[in-house]
């Protein structure tokens, strides 16, 4: 299995300054995204600052982004509507779209550094539903797999789902990385099958262990990344 920075064992990344990535979902009253289609979202979200090129290279958000990379890979999904979102989409950052899904993601911050835009929106009880259960996923498309076993409210596992959609661009090379990209960074998230969770994690794919710094125990598997390119045959 990969190395994830996810794990709750002692690591040298606690040792450097604590960074996160902030995620902030729309969430109006009125018509709420369904729950598959936001952690979707959020997960292309993730991969598109990772691939921007302000974080590559001397760009303007490379060193927050190397920062980050050094320490914990922590996210933390927020929610806002209205004038919040209208707020923060004045923030540097980019938003990515989904079916109905709309999720901007912002280059990593300090701990304890949240703009204050940011700062002050919800943490917490982001609850989505599926009207109806997700269709089969298509074979040929990268999958993050999510465990049947962990119970997590939605931010949670948008949060989750960025961490496996890292893992798995972590994994890929820079060819493989262009096309993912090309594609628009095409995935699907799922919820395994308990059979089929016990085979994934132990197939060698990345899986994402979690810090347990929130909702659930440390050391939890919450997602193995499952893209055709990390495929062992």
């Amino acid at each position: 299995m990969s190395e994830s920075p996810f794990q709750a064992e002692p690591n040298p990344r606690d040792e450097a300054p604590q960074f996160v990535l902030p995620l902030v979902v729309r969430l109006e009253r009125a018509e709420p995204p369904a729950r598959t289609d936001a952690l979707e979202t959020a997960a292309r979200a993730v991969l598109v600052l990772l691939s921007d090129e302000r974080s590559t290279g001397d760009g303007e958000w490379a060193g927050a982004v190397r920062d980050w990379q050094d320490a914990r890979i922590r996210k933390v999904v927020r929610r806002a509507r209205g004038a919040e979102w209208r707020r923060a989409g004045q923030l540097p950052g980019i938003t990515v779209t989904g079916k109905a899904a709309e999720v901007r993601v912002f280059p990593p911050v300090p701990l304890d550094g949240w703009p204050k835009e940011l700062a002050k929106l919800q943490v917490s009880g982001t609850e989505l539903d599926d009207p109806q259960a997700p269709a089969e996923a298509d074979p040929g498309l990268p999958v993050l797999w999510m465990s049947p076993e962990v119970q997590m409210s939605a931010g949670k596992a948008m949060a989750q789902a960025g961490h496996g959609a890292q893992l798995a661009w972590w994994g890929l090379s820079p060819q493989e990385r262009a096309a993912w990209r090309a594609a628009g960074f095409a995935l699907a998230v799922r919820t395994a099958r308990p059979e089929r969770w016990r085979e994934l994690t132990a197939s060698g794919l990345p899986v994402v262990r979690d810090a347990g710094f929130t909702e659930i125990a440390p050391g939890s598997c919450t997602v193995v990344a499952d893209h055709p390119a990390l495929r062992r045959p």
